[in-house]
């Protein structure tokens, strides 16, 4: 009796899969290393800091003249990555990563308006209370005005700004 030994084409595309990704993820904390390392390193050769050698600008919010070294570099990247094969688009995605990586913050990372939770909650019953106000149908919600005026309240806001259109 011979033994004949099946290897279906979809189970190795598993294993081919399985194991492309294992790569993968184990390249990206390389990469994630190398533009941290390269962020540091312009860091070191680019921010300007004070007698004290307190950092007074990143590298990246520095503008005219003394910008003259950064643009040299960033040429000498943009360089090496187009010989490399990296078109314009791959290129300046990884330079941003590399900003990011140094403590830039995109205007999508910015925090936008507070972060503190009063100032949020008044936001909301101040939005909520001028819609009560200015709804002329009796509604539940005109049950419960009271209630949130006087939460409004406790938080700073002014009753008397409130239901004007």
């Amino acid at each position: 009796m011979q033994n004949t030994l099946v290897i279906s084409p979809i189970a190795s595309a598993i294993v081919n899969l399985v194991e492309t990704r294992a790569a993968l993820v184990n390249g990206i904390g390389k990469v994630g290393e190398l533009i941290s390392s390269y962020a540091l390193a312009l860091d070191q050769g680019f921010d300007l800091v004070d007698n004290e050698g307190n950092i007074t600008t990143k590298w990246f919010d520095i503008t005219g003249a003394l910008r003259k070294g950064i643009k040299a570099e960033r040429a000498a990247f943009k360089a090496d990555m187009e010989e490399a094969g990296y078109s314009e688009g791959t290129i300046n995605v990884y330079w941003q990563r590399v900003k990011e990586a140094s403590g830039y913050v995109t205007a999508g990372n910015r925090v936008k308006g507070s972060t503190d939770i009063d100032a949020k909650t008044l936001a909301e019953l101040t939005t909520m209370l001028n819609r009560i106000f200015n709804d002329e149908t009796e509604s539940k919600s005109q049950d419960v005005k009271g209630l949130l005026m006087q939460a409004f309240e406790v938080l700073g806001g002014d009753t008397g700004k409130l239901g004007t259109k």
